[in-house]
């Protein structure tokens, strides 16, 4: 039975958080002693990434990027995030979030007692609204398209909607947009109580808080008013009281659907928090994670320091971390050699991979990034009509040489890389293992020409054509393409090249290819993902692939909560998918770390954005100082 919530009772919350800032003392309310820091003082990290921080908001259109996901993870809490084995845990110290039903799905989001910014305001529930209401697209105006308002050469928003349009252009493709009716507080204000309309598997994926409400709200309306129940004895009160009455303003603009007052919400949302603007309000810099930025310089550095109001279990070692800008991977080695970084992050090729290898004073780590090179097969609507035939589709992929385009195309530090074998796990992620066992994966693992040929002969095509699909402008898939063509050839098919330059727009389109090549970027381990791509219908499958055998699957993967099944529905997905010459994996993409011998604690894992996901495991080896000056 699902317990009544109250909605927020604005009048009776702010009197409570007022009496707090006047430093009344509320019975009941007790305090632990002060946790003993973790911090080394004076210690300093210098990180050099390849790309700059552009947007403290990675939600939007514009901000959704790993530049910037890296280091938000820095500064952020979450109810959930990935671990080392990249599996999804819970974070407790920052909050808790209870399923109370599930028919129909309803979850109670509660945060810490003593979660707050770095500002000293409590991340509550006004945090968590705003983040629904951004990130589901139930206030948003209907139909409306935002094309116009868009400019060409930034892909920033050019101007503000007007008061007639409400657009937050979240991430409402992701669950939230199933939660229509509008959440409800606690009576304490520390806790959301979500209703989906339709049960959500993935529903621990959905809601993180985001931007402060109460700094949005500021940059919306500005100041408070003033009132003549606020208190006056200092600034910290007048702050406190002024941070409340922001907070009341944006409540009641979702809870009552003031449209004017949520367009104006709606865009600061948007676009406040981009980084393109001078000079930055600092008021937007604050953080409820381990690190705050303390400092930044447009496409030179970034600098972060340990957050001293953070209360959670996320406890930093290094005292400031410098991020600093650097796309050129030659010169992040340099650097590294020089001592003028203590961690690199470069791009991979041949030139970096050799200097690594051969270099000494610095420990190099190499693994899997989440994104994956593949080769999908046109199942319907084939240009040539070929890919319709399963004996064919067979017999083309038993032709592709995938240790030899891994060895050509992949860079590496090792000495050996294992060929990824597996549609629906990532090399090391738990099932993997049990896939390869049964997904028939090993059939494909060399080209078997003659066995190609005789499910040729067998139904009568001997020469089938294939025209394949991918971006002409990168080298990479020029030369993918090659060693496919070169291979089929031998026997007997005529591969054709349908490469363009607006291949993203062809590559769902009938008649535009039989075959594409392409990579996906896999951000969470999320039944939705999988859904998108291999259901019939599916917003990402792109080669009209129906199978009701893998709708039955998908279908029982939705309401699966048990990992134990999940894994096992997996497997037999991921050997339908092999069985039915879908299409083949060929190479999993690697990223690379170069770091110096006085920094422990760094490890790079598949599902993360970036190397900074755990940045505050990372210390000075025997705790001492920094391990070198500042560039």
């Amino acid at each position: 039975m699902v317990e009544p919530v109250k909605f927020f009772d604005r009048r009776s919350v702010l009197l409570l958080i007022t009496a707090a800032a006047a430093g009344l003392v509320l019975q009941g309310c007790t305090f632990g002693p002060a946790e003993q820091s973790t911090i080394i003082p004076g210690s300093l990290v210098r990180v050099e990434v390849g790309q700059s921080l552009f947007s403290l908001n990675d939600r939007t259109s514009y901000g959704d990027s790993p530049a910037n996901t890296q280091i938000l993870q820095a500064t952020s809490s979450s109810f959930f995030r990935y671990g080392a084995d990249s599996q999804l845990e819970p974070d407790q110290s920052f909050g808790t979030a209870t399923v109370l039903s599930n028919d129909p799905l309803t979850v109670r989001y509660t945060l810490s007692a003593d979660a707050k910014w770095s500002d000293g305001v409590p991340v509550d529930a006004a945090d968590l609204l705003l983040a629904w209401a951004a990130n589901s697209g139930a206030l948003n105006t209907k139909d409306f398209d935002d094309s116009d308002y868009v400019d060409p050469e930034t892909g920033q928003y050019s101007k503000p909607f007007p008061d007639s349009i409400v657009y937050f252009d979240g991430a409402t493709s992701e669950g939230l947009q199933f939660v229509t009716r509008t959440p409800e507080i606690s009576d304490d204000f520390k806790s959301l109580t979500l209703v989906w309309d339709q049960y959500f598997v993935d529903w621990p994926l959905t809601l993180e808080v985001g931007l402060p409400a109460h700094v949005v709200s500021r940059l919306a309306f500005g100041s408070a008013p003033g009132d003549q129940d606020s208190p006056s004895q200092d600034e910290k009160s007048k702050s406190d009281y002024e941070a409340v009455a922001a907070k009341e303003r944006l409540v009641a603009a979702i809870q009552d659907r003031q449209q004017a007052e949520l367009s104006a919400i709606a865009n600061v949302w948007n676009y406040a928090f981009n980084l393109g603007q001078e000079p930055i309000d600092p008021s937007i810099l604050i953080s409820n994670g381990p690190y705050v930025i303390s400092s930044f310089e447009a496409n030179e550095a970034v600098e972060l320091r340990a957050n001293s109001s953070y209360t959670g279990s996320r406890k930093p070692r290094f005292e400031t971390v410098r991020i600093q800008f650097e796309p050129d991977p030659l010169l992040q080695v340099q650097a590294l050699q020089s001592g003028q970084a203590d961690v690199i992050t470069p791009r991979l090729d041949a030139e970096v991979a050799s200097l690594l290898k051969s270099g000494t004073g610095f420990g190099v780590i190499e693994s899997d990034t989440g994104s994956y090179e593949h080769l999908d097969l046109r199942i319907t609507g084939s240009r040539s009509g070929s890919m319709s035939d399963p004996t064919i589709r067979r017999a083309f992929l038993l032709t592709i040489p995938r240790a030899e385009i891994q060895q050509e195309l992949v860079v590496t530090t090792l000495n050996k890389l294992e060929l990824r074998s597996s549609m629906v796990f990532f090399p090391g992620q738990p099932g993997y293992s049990d896939a390869l066992e049964a997904n028939g994966s090993r059939d494909f693992l060399t080209p078997d020409i003659e066995q190609a040929k005789a499910l040729l002969a067998s139904i009568g095509e001997p020469n089938p054509t294939v025209c394949i699909l991918y971006d002409p402008a990168n080298p990479r898939r020029k030369e993918e393409f090659r060693l496919i063509a070169a291979g089929a050839a031998l026997a007997g098919f005529s591969v054709a090249d349908c490469s363009s330059t607006d291949w993203f727009s062809l590559v769902d389109a009938p008649g535009s290819s039989d075959a594409s090549i392409f990579s996906w970027q896999v951000r969470n381990t999320s039944f939705a993902g999988l859904q998108s791509i291999y259901v019939t219908g599916g917003i990402s499958n792109f080669n009209g692939y129906s199978d009701p055998d893998v709708d039955g699957l998908l279908a029982k993967l939705s309401v699966t909560d048990d990992e134990k099944s999940k894994l096992e529905l997996e497997v037999q997905l991921d050997k339908k998918l092999f069985g039915d010459a879908y299409g083949l994996p060929l190479y999993q993409f690697r990223q690379v770390v170069g770091f110096s011998h006085g920094v422990t604690g760094i490890q790079p894992v598949p599902l993360a954005a970036g190397i900074l996901w755990n940045l505050e495991e990372w210390a000075p080896r025997q705790e001492t100082a920094s391990p070198g000056p500042v560039k």
